[in-house]
């Protein structure tokens, strides 16, 4: 008999982590031998662990789903990650692709469906939610530059200008001009409302 498929789950969220270990515990073929709660016990979990398959909410405290998955690949390559999320904004499925992750599903998705996901990504093969996957391209891609994003991404948590210059490293002049070339990308009216909108297409 071969050897069970060994998964790490990892969401902030303990009622909907313990049910998907629970579920996922009366298939035969598959072992949830991690659990975690944030991030960085994600990454902890998973080098003491060496999972097969890494099962990670998108939002996560301390590094999220995608930064997870990114560092996995470079700290534990045979690992295969997959995304699973309630935002399903099309700009994290461009960037959970571009980081090697093999699986992107929603919450909806049903306990048998998941477990089906697992052995398809254990497999070799990928699984990207339809719905999500026509969103994305919808969407199209990120009209911002990758600094106007950083300081956009600052800008979100409410954090001030003189802050984002001191933790981008840059002046309070070029912070704001990057804020308003932001905007106007975005056509919005302020940095608030293009940071609504940049979230709203999943780009920051």
């Amino acid at each position: 008999m071969t050897e069970p498929v060994r998964i790490l789950l990892a969401d902030d969220e303990h009622l909907i982590r313990g049910a998907l270990a629970a579920l996922l515990a009366l298939e035969d073929d598959l072992t949830v031998v991690a659990q975690a709660a944030s991030g960085p016990e994600a990454l902890a979990m998973a080098k003491a662990h060496r999972p097969d398959i890494a099962v990670l909410d998108l939002q996560m405290p301390g590094l999220d789903g995608i930064e997870v998955a990114a560092q996995l690949r470079r700290v534990l390559p045979e690992c295969r990650t997959m995304i699973v999320t309630g935002h399903g904004r099309p700009g994290y499925l461009k960037r959970a692709l571009e980081v090697g992750v093999r699986g992107f599903l929603p919450k909806t998705v049903s306990a048998a469906d998941l477990a089906g996901i697992i052995r398809t990504v254990r497999g070799g093969g990928r699984y990207v939610d339809p719905e999500l996957a026509a969103d994305a391209i919808s969407a199209g891609d990120s009209p911002l530059t990758p600094r106007e994003t950083d300081v956009l991404e600052l800008a979100a948590h409410g954090t001030s200008i003189a802050e984002i210059a001191d933790r981008a490293a840059l002046s309070p002049g070029t912070v704001r001009n990057y804020l308003s070339s932001a905007a106007t990308k975005l056509g919005a009216e302020n940095r608030h409302a293009a940071v609504r909108i940049a979230r709203d297409h999943g780009w920051i």
